[in-house]
């Protein structure tokens, strides 16, 4: 029992005034040898360990806060909290405080923090006026009490000194007491007061305050008083819409009853801060630090009570999957889910870890599942939203779950494909749903967030599964509306139909570029390129921009076998047609088209630089605004050249040997293994110079043509590359033996009394077509 009673979380407060959760434990009071005094403890339940060491000092301020809490700061801005799972508890180590500081246990504070500054003035100023005297409380006197509260704020020592008056006199009952006097009597002047000596109260920011104020019997006076802005020429309804508008709607009947009140009271304070309180200037961001903390608890609270009761949540579940479960209540249980979910935000990472497991184990995915598929657009808006919480908690967890499907049910039904539906279907003409599902698909797909060190085959295993089973979905709109070159006008011009082609290609572009196997062989397969790039053409330049983003990322990866397919299927055509009807406009889709070239040239991707130029180049040479068309075949040039140089080198043919060469290749005293060399180089260059004299014989044949060796590339070759465009036909021509040995030796050794030579052969044998050579 005593266990359970000293059971404890710790918290301590961040930078952003927000609790952080540092773990839970079992607290004691024991004196400690190194801190030389009585010392708050508290160690993990898990391991044992250490999470807390705490003097208990003399001069420090402790609070009991809400029977369960007991809060205070050790340095400057650094805040601790003890949240005691039970009352008895939080009273044992409150009277152990007590007793080493010697204060009454039955107060609710230990001390008023003092600050030096502060405490220089109250040695300089007379000891009597420190001392609140609450005037009494009668209705002629509140225009004095109201002018005493506000003028305490600027004090922090006279707002803890009013604070402890206020509490000890019960003092705020009487004034809600007075409250209800002036309402009846119409007392506009009172009402006026009693709204700031309440506004007063709050900002006094004293969690011993809100127990009272907050509590059901005062609550709604408190709001009452806060309708009476002097401000205002009318008084606002508070109470009206918290009593007849806002109502409580219990989807499971919750028979506990600290709990309904629990969820009354967050409910009512949140609006009191929301909506009925002033947004807080600067200088009074600190003011509503304690109320955020009181709101803050009772929300972990609340979470924790129903986290705990299976038996309501389960019955939750149930009803929520129910088929005989009618639209309204499913309606309402959708709703009371996602308030559940985003109530589990104000909890640590560490609890709400559990929260979300407890949830799967309830089978919210299978859930999900039934009512994203539903035709209320309502709960398919609330089941959008949880799925966000579950995704943006453990996109892992989801995607386990997925992949688990396909063994218990059919491909249309997929969770991952009835999220891709609702985001194709969605009928919103902004498609903000679509927007949302096309983030959290992103994520689920993302090999970034893929966790390789618990299982190291999840990305492979998943992204198969999406290929497989998801992507045909997703791409479906895409295909369908790009079947033919010249596209339907009336479908692709329509607004709502092109913003949801572009999110669709957005996500196709994130996986080229985050996907290389998966994609490349979608891409491939269903000639997906080509299709996107009809888009080109739609009158939304928006989703021309989209499809060329897909394309300048494809190319970007600089990958031969992306080249290849470009080529093979001419698939620059569209973008320069674009780029031609776009005329003299210097607008966004020219940039863009420019800077796709621009990369080519600067990243010297060869095969595309060759291509572009030989079917493009006459096109586009007019364009000279810039620089890069003629960079491009200046790039063409450079390389051709370069062929050139190298082909030079086995050009020779046997007459280049000179006497000596011959005597030395004649030698008898070579041994065996030189022979075997021999044999073998032989056999290397009779197939590499008969390729290169049936490529010389056909550059011959058209040597009109030709200029200095320049490449002749077919576009259309099988191949897809130039690189091998005229070699794949090409015979071995059978040569004598001795001369194709020298002349194969003479082409490994370059000799500098060859040059002689090599220039008189010069005219006789026009440069051949040098790019067979490079694939050789």
């Amino acid at each position: 029992m005593s266990d359970t009673r000293r059971r404890v979380k710790v918290y301590t407060l961040n930078e952003d005034r927000q609790w952080d959760d540092r773990g839970t434990g079992h607290v004691s009071s024991t004196f400690v040898e190194r801190l030389k005094g009585i010392s708050l403890l508290v160690r993990a339940e898990s391991d044992g360990s250490l999470l807390l060491e705490s003097k208990i000092s003399p001069n420090t301020a402790y609070q009991k806060q809400q029977d369960t809490l007991i809060v205070w700061s050790e340095a400057d801005n650094y805040d601790l909290a003890l949240s005691f799972q039970e009352k008895a508890g939080c009273d044992e180590i409150w009277e152990k405080i007590c007793q080493v500081q010697g204060k009454d246990p039955t107060l609710d504070i230990t001390q008023d923090p003092i600050d030096e500054s502060e405490e220089e003035r109250f040695e300089e100023i007379p000891e009597t006026s420190h001392l609140v005297e609450l005037p009494p409380c009668e209705l002629s006197r509140l225009e004095e009490i109201a002018d005493l509260v506000t003028s305490v704020l600027s004090s922090p020592i006279r707002r803890e000194k009013l604070a402890l008056a206020l509490m000890s006199e019960g003092y705020i009952k009487k004034l809600l007491g007075l409250f209800r006097v002036c309402e009846d009597l119409d007392n506009r002047e009172g009402l006026h007061h009693l709204y700031e000596i309440v506004r007063g109260v709050l900002f006094l920011n004293k969690a011993a305050l809100f127990e009272v104020m907050f509590s059901d019997d005062c609550i709604m006076d408190v709001v009452g008083c806060l309708e009476y802005d002097p401000a205002l020429v009318q008084p606002k309804r508070h109470r009206e819409f918290l009593t007849k508008t806002a109502k409580f709607k219990e989807v499971i009947p919750i028979t506990d009853s600290e709990l309904r009140q629990k969820i009354h009271q967050t409910y009512r304070v949140q609006y009191i801060q929301d909506i009925i309180l002033p947004t807080p200037s600067l200088f009074e961001e600190n003011f509503l630090s304690t109320l955020n903390s009181f709101i803050f608890f009772n929300k972990v609270e609340i979470v924790s009570m129903l986290q705990e009761d299976e038996k309501f949540l389960t019955e939750v579940f149930a009803q929520l999957t129910d088929e005989a479960t009618d639209d309204s209540k499913r309606r309402e249980l959708v709703n009371f889910v996602k308030e559940f979910c985003a109530f589990s935000q104000t909890l640590q990472p560490q609890n709400r870890d559990a929260f979300f497991k407890t949830l799967a184990n309830l089978g919210i995915l299978p859930a999900l599942e039934i009512v994203m598929g539903m035709d209320d657009l309502q709960v398919r808006a609330a089941a959008t939203d949880i799925f966000s919480y579950l995704v943006e908690f453990s996109p892992s967890m989801v995607r386990e779950f997925v992949m688990q499907e396909p063994q218990q049910t059919d491909d249309d039904v997929l969770l991952i494909n009835v999220v891709i539906k609702q985001m194709i279907c969605d009928s919103d003409p902004e498609l903000g749903g679509a927007v949302q599902l096309m983030g959290l698909l992103r994520t689920l797909i993302d090999p970034e967030n893929m966790l390789a060190s618990t299982n190291k085959t999840e990305k492979t295993e998943f992204l198969s599964f999406f290929y497989k089973y998801c992507m045909h979905v997703l791409t479906a709109p895409l295909l369908a509306n790009t079947a033919h070159d010249k596209h339907s006008k009336g479908d692709l011009d329509n607004f709502q139909t092109a913003q949801l082609l572009a999110l669709i290609l957005e996500l196709l572009t994130f996986c080229v570029e985050h996907h290389t196997y998966h994609i490349k062989t979608y891409i491939m397969n269903k000639d997906l390129l080509r299709r996107v790039l009809v888009l080109m053409n739609s009158k939304h330049t928006f989703l021309a921009l989209c499809a060329l983003r897909f394309m300048r990322r494809i190319i970007g990866l600089k990958d031969e076998y992306y080249n290849r397919y470009i080529i093979k299927g001419n698939l620059f055509e569209p973008v320069i047609n674009a780029l031609l009807d776009n005329g003299t406009r210097y607008n966004l889709l020219n940039s863009a088209i420019i800077e796709l070239f621009e990369f080519i040239k600067v990243e010297d991707i060869k095969s595309l630089i060759a291509h572009i130029v030989d079917n493009f180049y006459k096109a586009l040479e007019s364009i000279e605004y810039v620089q890069t068309f003629k960079g491009l075949k200046g790039r063409y040039e450079q390389e051709k050249d370069r062929q050139s140089q190298r082909l030079n080198r086995y050009r020779r043919d046997a007459r280049s040997l000179d006497e000596d060469e011959e005597l030395w290749f004649n030698d008898d005293d070579e041994d065996d293994d030189g022979e075997a060399v021999e044999k073998r180089m032989e056999e290397d260059f009779s197939d590499s110079y008969g390729k290169y004299m049936e490529a010389k014989k056909g550059a011959a044949n058209g040597a009109n043509g030709a200029n200095n060796g320049k490449a002749v590339i077919s576009p259309s070759s099988p191949s897809g590359t130039p690189n091998n465009s005229s070699t794949s036909s090409i015979k071995t021509v059978a040569l004598p033996a001795t001369p194709a040995v020298k002349t194969a030796l003479v082409g490994l050794v370059d000799y500098p009394d060859d040059e002689d030579d090599e220039e008189e052969d010069e005219e006789e044998e026009q440069s051949p077509r040098k790019r067979p050579r490079l694939s050789s």
